[in-house]
């Protein structure tokens, strides 16, 4: 029996300060946990600062010098850059270090790439890792250049970059037609549950805020939770119950992230749009986060990209376990906030009341007396409302309900 030894990568992290140093210091300190998922070492860090990044080197001629002289120092395998390098800046930048560069967007795809477990998240990444290459060929010259196959062709036929590109087009191609199938699969599930009368909720948040641990808390879904970065890709979901009368769907979705690629944001739009159409939405962020107010910054940006406004949020400032002291946080841009713990149960009976009361807000109470030959009605109000009492009496039956204002008419 053989046995392979994993060798862990060291790897020098590059960033570029446009002026906010701080920005780039943390943006930094994300690249390095994306790394460390990634399975990569840190062996060193530099920051150049400058109005822009250099457009065919990404760092000036002088901090180029002082990486090569890192690299040698720290005997690094590579460099891992803060942003989504062109095709020349990581031609040029292979050629003056001689080392492995990798840019943001390459390392998050190699992370989503080790992470994806449905067919749906492996197609969406394979999709989004070919848009990226596709923009990144570049041509080795005439040498790879091949002759056509066919009698009487003239010509150096078809190039080795061309053919590439082609061979990258069709796959692209079929993945997008599989991609499709999924989402039309995906389109029949939603009207399903929008004809159930099922309100849906979608928990959304910065990437390791803990959204599958609230999941698993409330529902018992049994979703990874880790304290790496996208631990989680594919969506759940899964039925909640507010009260005995009452339930919802709850839903986890891929985590967000600032400078989130945008090859990634189209091929999980599928997945992202999960927040687009659910009723409610249950932002969980990180509390114990330093940088709790710029991640929530992240996360309503992306939503508002996504379509996703104009809902009702639910802010939920979760890890309190691991706060000093009592830190009451607000989010002014939520219509509730409140302080959870996924791992005690702390604030998990609060969000459930929260919950119900917006669905509350759609609905109409009644108290009505119904003659027996109409107890079809009582069979509508059980499958699209919530029926709190049912009682037979000689006059017909007694029945106290909430039903939604479509059916309201009807019953």
């Amino acid at each position: 029996m053989f046995e392979t030894e994993h060798i862990e990568e060291r790897m020098i992290l590059v960033g570029v300060d446009t002026g906010n140093p701080d920005a780039a210091g943390r943006s930094l300190d994300e690249l390095q946990d994306l790394a460390k998922t990634a399975g990569a070492k840190t062996a060193g860090r530099l920051i150049q600062v400058r109005d822009s990044a250099h457009p065919a080197t990404y760092i000036g001629r002088g901090k180029l010098e002082e990486l090569k002289d890192l690299l040698w120092e720290t005997e690094a395998d590579g460099i891992i850059c803060d942003d989504e390098l062109t095709g020349v800046q990581i031609a040029n930048l292979e050629a003056e270090l001689s080392c492995k560069v990798i840019d943001r967007t390459l390392l998050i795809l190699d992370i989503f790439a080790a992470h994806a477990v449905s067919g749906e998240g492996k197609i969406q990444v394979e999709l989004a890792q070919l848009k990226y290459r596709a923009t990144r060929l570049t041509g080795l010259g005439r040498s790879l250049s091949r002759l056509g196959g066919g009698i009487g062709t003239r010509g150096p036929g078809e190039k080795k970059l061309e053919m590439d590109r082609r061979l990258i087009r069709e796959r692209i191609s079929r993945l997008k037609a599989e991609l499709r199938d999924v989402e039309k699969h995906r389109e029949l599930i939603r009207s399903q549950r929008q004809r159930s009368g099922l309100k849906s909720a979608a928990l959304v948040g910065y990437t390791s805020a803990g959204k599958s641990s609230i999941e698993n808390a409330l529902t018992g879904a049994g979703i990874l939770e880790d304290a790496m970065l996208f631990s989680t890709l594919d969506t759940t979901t899964r039925s909640l119950m507010l009260d005995h009368t009452q339930e919802i769907l709850l839903t986890d979705t891929v985590g967000f992230i600032r400078k989130l690629p945008h090859h990634l944001v189209e091929a999980f739009k599928s997945t992202l749009e999960e927040a687009r159409y659910a009723d409610i939405i249950i932002h969980v962020v990180d509390a114990s986060n330093p940088q709790m107010d710029e991640q929530m910054h992240v996360v309503y940006e992306t939503l508002r990209e996504l379509g996703a406004e104009g809902r009702p949020v639910v802010t939920l400032f979760n890890k309190q376990d691991l706060l000093v002291g009592d830190q009451r946080q607000k989010d002014f841009r939520a219509d509730y906030s409140i302080p959870v713990s996924a791992k005690t149960g702390q604030g998990l009976a609060e969000l459930k009341k929260a919950l119900l009361e917006i669905i509350r807000k759609d609905q109409i109470y009644i108290e009505r007396l119904y003659d027996f030959k109409e107890a079809g009605k009582i069979q509508l109000i059980r499958s699209r409302g919530q029926l709190l009492e049912e009682s037979y009496i000689p006059e017909g039956i007694a029945v106290k309900a909430y039903v939604p204002m479509d059916i309201y008419r009807k019953i």
